[in-house]
């Protein structure tokens, strides 16, 4: 594959998982939708997130990612703008954690509103763009093709592990969310990720 070779692959395979694992604001944000909407509302907010998560890896391969995190202003503006958006996603979500479930609201307008959600949590999480431009060309050798080429396949095997994560998150937690919708598990979690949306939010914020 572009002569990688196993090891590296398994190597890298094996780093992603454990990152896709670790609780962050895209795992956060497909949570909250699962739980409060429903499995459909779940599996579309992770569509959105690994959508957002491809934009970087093209980012990446165009050599734009490098630009922004060389430049102090606007990563601080990038910064700024996604710790923004977390807290008010988080402090929305705590003034509606009353209405708990799938049926709280119209799922497919929920649905149809956590794509783009999801693919902004992503883009605007300058730590995705830091990661990106310093942890896939950490696993390029010069001397198994074209650059560009290899991360590119890196890029679309972080993507494609994403989205299976946060999709069997987003389809098991919803199905669990639809059966004990009414439950206080249920409203808990849904208060335990708004809470996680503030406090992601103002710790991007304090760098």
């Amino acid at each position: 594959m572009l002569g990688l070779s196993a090891a590296t692959l398994a190597g890298y395979l094996a780093a992603i998982v454990v990152l896709m694992l670790t609780p962050g604001p895209d795992m956060m944000f497909v949570l909250a939708n699962a739980t409060r909407y429903g499995a459909r509302a779940g599996a579309v907010a992770a569509l959105g997130v690994a959508a957002g998560e491809a934009v970087h890896v093209a980012a990446v391969v165009a050599g734009l990612a490098t630009v922004i995190a060389a430049s102090p202003v606007l990563f601080t503006a990038i910064r700024w703008a996604g710790a923004a958006y977390l807290i008010v996603l988080g402090l929305r979500a705590l003034r509606g954690t009353g209405r708990t479930g799938p049926a709280a609201g119209g799922p497919d307008g929920d649905a149809s509103r956590a794509f783009r959600r999801g693919l902004l949590t992503n883009l605007l999480n300058p730590k995705m763009i830091l990661f990106s431009v310093a942890f896939l060309p950490q696993f390029v050798r010069p001397d198994a093709g074209p650059v560009a080429a290899q991360l590119m396949l890196l890029g679309a095997l972080f993507v494609a592990v994403q989205l299976t994560v946060d999709l069997a998150l987003g389809v098991g937690a919803g199905r669990f969310a639809r059966r004990w919708g009414d439950s206080r598990w249920s409203r808990r979690v849904d208060r335990l990720c708004a809470v996680a949306f503030v406090a992601l939010g103002v710790r991007l914020a304090a760098g």
